[in-house]
């Protein structure tokens, strides 16, 4: 027995001994392997019910905030929902945060827990209901050291606004107070800039999110098959650019001036979405003699791309039949397209 004891205290010296030899590096990437390996084997964890654990994602890298004087830190999950640390929210608002704090924080109206940052019984009027299931349960996914907890990024200025109003209607507690003057100056810093797309900047996302948005244009714009020509620049187009120009325009002839395909190009098909027009060049290539076989509009699609285009071409002419002239219609086209945004394709989606 005593021999036993002997070998299983040298054992455990041992192994002190070596994981005093490994460097940080190394104990943290341990540390890493086995988180992973715990939530590899979980079915299903009482607090999440997830049986696969959200990851970062895997595009983009962990990232702070920095907004005035604070740092937040934040993440884009593989779900692409935007979150920042439960802990951090709390610290910036200036709430101590732990295992205490978790559990008072399950005790609240309607059942509906909430983060303790948002705790306290003069709070609950000012919590809305919408708030308070989105943060019913936190988000929590698999980071470098282990799991983190968070909320969505887009519920921060929410959250602020729940402790302005409290202060605002005199309900605060004087220790309170200083929480309040920390969610008017995070309120004040977010003023000025859009939570989600400082999220994007800080984890590298954003141009991850410029390349699907790409993807989901062209998928809704170009069309999988050649269409059948259709006629889509009525007559009406030609002869009132062709009355600027200075050009004869002759109704029966189908020839035009080389010119018409930069102005069309500059006018109607530069103002689908970005990226739009460059596909359809890479679609309908320029011949060895010159010319491109097919029209443009035939590679649209008809339920968003071909309307969209005709949408245009009504725009321009009626542009075109204000003016007296080139400049003139080149000056209304600017001011009418100078300060637009792409809004077409969103709002065929609603």
């Amino acid at each position: 027995m005593m021999n036993d004891n002997n070998a299983e205290s040298r054992g455990s010296k041992g192994g002190k001994a070596r994981a005093k030899a490994l460097n940080p590096q190394k104990r943290k990437a341990i540390a890493r392997q086995g988180a992973q390996a715990r939530w590899a084997n979980v079915s299903n964890t009482k607090e999440t019910g997830n049986e696969v654990p959200i990851t970062i994602h895997p595009a983009t890298q962990p990232g702070v905030l920095h907004i005035g004087d604070i740092d937040l830190p934040c993440a884009v999950l593989s779900d692409r929902t935007r979150v920042i640390t439960e802990s951090s929210v709390a610290k910036t608002l200036g709430r101590s945060y732990g295992g205490k704090q978790r559990k008072l924080a399950r005790s609240t109206k309607e059942g509906l827990p909430l983060p303790y940052f948002l705790y306290g019984g003069n709070l609950e009027p000012f919590v809305p209901h919408s708030l308070r299931v989105a943060l019913n349960k936190p988000i929590q996914y698999l980071a470098t050291g282990g799991i983190r907890r968070a909320v969505n990024a887009v519920l921060l200025p929410e959250i602020c606004e729940v402790w302005l109003k409290a202060r605002e209607n005199g309900v605060l507690q004087p220790s309170q107070g200083r929480v309040a003057k920390n969610a008017e100056i995070l309120m004040r810093g977010l003023a000025h800039v859009g939570i989600t797309a400082l999220v994007d900047e800080a984890t590298g996302y954003q141009e991850i999110r410029d390349r699907d948005e790409l993807h989901r244009i062209l998928e809704a714009y170009i069309s999988k098959e050649l269409l059948p020509w259709a006629k889509r620049f009525p007559d009406e187009f030609y002869a009132h650019l062709f009355r600027l120009r200075g050009w004869q325009y002759r109704p029966p002839s189908v020839k035009r001036p080389k010119y018409i395909g930069k102005l069309t190009n500059e006018f109607i098909y530069e103002k689908l979405p970005r990226g739009v027009l460059n596909e359809l060049r890479n679609k309908n290539p320029v011949t060895p003699k010159g010319y491109r076989r097919h029209r443009h509009f035939q590679f649209l699609t008809e339920d968003i791309g071909n309307p969209h285009l005709e949408k245009q071409v009504v725009a321009v002419t009626t542009l075109m039949k204000a003016s007296h002239n080139w400049a003139t219609f080149e000056r209304l086209f600017k001011r009418a397209y100078s300060q637009q945004g792409e809004f077409y394709f969103e709002e065929l989606e609603k």
